[in-house]
């Protein structure tokens, strides 16, 4: 943290992914963004490696015989290794089979926030939307990243993934619309009319889904393949390339996942209100980014008859932040 996020007394916005952890503060009309990996890897602990590490300012902290490498960092000492990072969160909430994974979570956030300046300030943290038949997991998540804020001396308040979107990105629009982050663990969804959730839930096929099923018929590490698509994938047909091809073929099957449950989820909805207008539909998050994914999404999209009328799809300016300044937008409300 800088000194002038050590004097920062504003409110704070806080995108709690299961790829990445990203910190949104405001300051003179202008969003400033922090963000960490949200994953680790464990050494064997010696003092020579700890000093080692603390010399080269290496983000780390030491747990009985390991010392946990986390964040950004985490990433970089996986690739000279070899190896895969691990996972602090799931499907967008805190994974039950990490033994780390709250210490982990909880190491990140302090290095991006620090201790509250003032007392009682507000950090919006997001949260996902339950699965269709399934909300295991999430009260436990939401609990913890509110205890790991109150501890920091914050008061923290959980969103909604999808609705932080809408607060990101359609304040022109009153803030009516639907916002979908397509994260790592989860792409979230909400439909809002005039800042209030409708329809509101997440779709497994994400990220990860794409990452690992791409891993599992190529034999490269998921990892690998997360950075190459982030870095250079084109959404753009087969092609000779077999890791293009997997990435493509489990990115559209993603798509085509989302778009169908988006149509059933609203077609069943039992109290929709009435929109007299056309509403927009963005879509955010590092899944949405690669080039060619809205033209996949309308492909889709005309192939499903969706109940609403939608006056634009767009892909936000800046989808890695979009849901962290959303969660700062209603913080600032």
């Amino acid at each position: 943290m800088s000194k002038s996020e050590e004097e920062y007394t504003q409110p704070i916005g806080l995108d709690v992914g299961t790829s990445r952890i990203v910190a949104a503060r405001s300051a003179d009309k202008r969003y400033r963004y922090e963000s960490q990996l949200n994953a680790f890897l464990t050494l064997p602990y010696s003092k020579l490696a700890d000093n080692l590490l603390q010399r080269e300012n290496v983000f780390h902290e030491v747990h009985g015989s390991e010392i946990v490498v986390a964040g950004n960092d985490a990433e970089r000492f996986a690739e000279v290794f070899h190896v895969e990072t691990r996972r602090p969160m799931q499907n967008g909430i805190l994974n039950p089979q990490e033994p780390h994974s709250l210490a982990v979570v909880r190491s990140i956030i302090g290095k991006l926030l620090g201790r509250a300046t003032v007392e009682k300030q507000k950090v919006y943290f997001s949260v996902p939307a339950p699965v269709e038949g399934s909300e295991t997991g999430i009260p436990y998540h939401q609990a913890s990243i509110s205890q790991i804020l109150t501890e920091l001396g914050f008061a923290p308040t959980p969103i909604a993934e999808g609705l932080a979107v809408v607060f990101g990105e359609l304040g022109d629009a009153n803030f009516s619309g639907i916002g979908i982050s397509c994260g790592s663990g989860l792409c979230n969804v909400c439909l809002a009319v005039l800042s209030v959730p409708v329809i509101s839930f997440s779709v497994p096929k994400a990220g990860d889904f794409i990452d690992n099923q791409a891993a599992l018929v190529t034999g490269d590490l998921a990892i690998r393949l997360r950075i190459q698509k982030e870095k250079a994938f084109r959404l753009n047909g087969l092609c000779s390339d077999r890791v293009q091809n997997a990435l493509t073929v489990y990115y559209q099957e993603m798509i085509v996942n989302l778009v169908k449950t988006l149509c059933n989820h609203i077609s069943s909805a039992q109290k929709l209100p009435k929109l007299e207008q056309a509403i927009p539909l963005v879509l955010s998050g590092g899944t949405a980014m690669p080039h060619g994914f809205l033209d996949h999404f309308m492909t889709a999209m005309r192939a499903n008859e969706l109940p609403v009328k939608l006056s634009e799809v767009r892909i936000s300016a800046d989808p890695l932040n979009s849901t962290a300044r959303g969660a700062l937008m209603a913080a600032l409300c």
